[in-house]
């Protein structure tokens, strides 16, 4: 016997769940927002993005976890927590544009946004529910699969160090949520699949990759304020992620670069604020877009 309510709809179920949320009494904005991120939730379940994502961040952080050799006491510790730190900050931005690139610009190609925007919903909030309900998947893929070198360090270290831990985990989470936001806008921006796939794979080069080599040439170059520091950790995700997370260990973590950025001197708040910022300016201004866009 086959259950109706697991088959897929034309629309991804979302005409069902605003007609649902309708026959209903009025309901609270947040909670059109809530129905089309379970919504999309769901769908990302389905197509089994949350494996493969957890999957792949198991397979590295043991892998790393393993063969770090790091001595056992909080130092040892402190250097494993280093080393997911420069892991996740190229492989977490990466997952999180390849989820996200699709988000919109996906939708649109396969006639779902038509569909959608049709419904007496604001254009922002379907934005809004579809980047909340694939930052729950991420967060989910993040800490089942960093979750489970979670646990072999714990085995290895014992729990006492495990603060170090779930401050990386945290800040992995944001940092996914922040290039999650940054995917979701691209996604708005491009006419097709391939060209998001483009401008997104175009911002991870520049954020991970470019952005820090330039940074470190215009260090090495000139004797610069502690000011030019803080704007080049705060105008890239990646480098507020690396410096909170190393700002949290000791001095023997992190070095390099790294060492360089985490001694500009932000505090943890306004690091955090940053973050934030990051996974809420994108997604405004895709919102803000889409509600102007002629379908």
């Amino acid at each position: 016997m086959t259950d109706s309510a697991d088959e897929p709809t034309p629309d991804g179920g979302y005409a069902a769940a605003h007609e649902a949320s309708a026959a209903s009494s009025e309901r609270p904005r947040l909670r059109q927002i809530a129905t089309v991120a379970v919504t999309e939730y769901r769908l990302a379940l389905r197509s089994r993005w949350a494996l493969a994502l957890a999957a792949l961040f198991a397979l590295f952080g043991t892998m790393l976890a393993t063969f770090s050799g790091s001595a056992v006491g909080p130092e040892g510790m402190e250097r494993v927590v280093a080393s997911l730190t420069s892991l996740a900050v190229y492989l977490v931005p990466l997952s999180a544009l390849a989820f996200g690139y699709d988000a919109v610009v996906g939708r649109d190609e396969e006639g779902w946004l038509e569909v959608v925007f049709s419904l007496p919903v604001s254009r922002w909030r379907v934005v809004a529910g579809t980047y909340l309900g694939r930052v729950a998947v991420l967060a989910g893929a993040t800490v089942l699969g960093f979750g489970v070198v979670g646990a072999l360090l714990v085995r290895e270290f014992g729990i006492a160090y495990w603060g170090a831990f779930l401050a990386f985990l945290a800040g992995a989470v944001a940092v996914g949520a922040a290039f999650l936001a940054i995917a979701v806008l691209v996604s708005t921006l491009a006419r097709e699949k391939t060209h998001a796939l483009g401008g997104v794979l175009l911002v991870w080069v520049w954020f991970v990759l470019v952005h820090d080599l330039l940074a470190l040439g215009v260090v090495a170059a000139f004797e610069l304020p502690e000011a030019v520091l803080s704007v080049f950790v705060l105008t890239n995700p990646a480098s507020i992620f690396r410096v909170l997370v190393l700002g949290q260990l000791g001095t023997t973590a992190g070095s390099g670069f790294a060492a360089v950025l985490s001694a500009t001197g932000l505090s943890t708040p306004g690091l955090v604020a940053a973050l934030l910022a990051w996974c809420v300016l994108p997604v405004a201004a895709a919102g803000l877009l889409v509600s102007r866009r002629r379908l």
